[in-house]
């Protein structure tokens, strides 16, 4: 099954999007400062973003659970 995954880079902002769905949705914290989680009406994550992208720690990866 084939499925699109739109990634998008701001490098002015530094700031990283990567949606599984188009479709609204609102950001929420995660345990990780820099990403937040996009989730959908019910609950169900849709994508994430990184602010700062570029300043995360080379060596260092980002680790978080998204749930759906």
């Amino acid at each position: 099954m084939e499925k699109e995954v739109i990634v998008w880079y701001d490098p002015e902002g530094d700031y990283m999007e990567v949606l599984f769905e188009k479709k609204a949705g609102t950001f929420k914290e995660t345990k990780e400062d820099s990403i937040m989680e996009k989730v959908d009406d019910q609950g169900k994550t849709i994508g994430f973003s990184i602010l700062n992208f570029s300043k995360v720690k080379k060596g260092r990866p980002l680790s978080v659970s998204l749930k759906n």
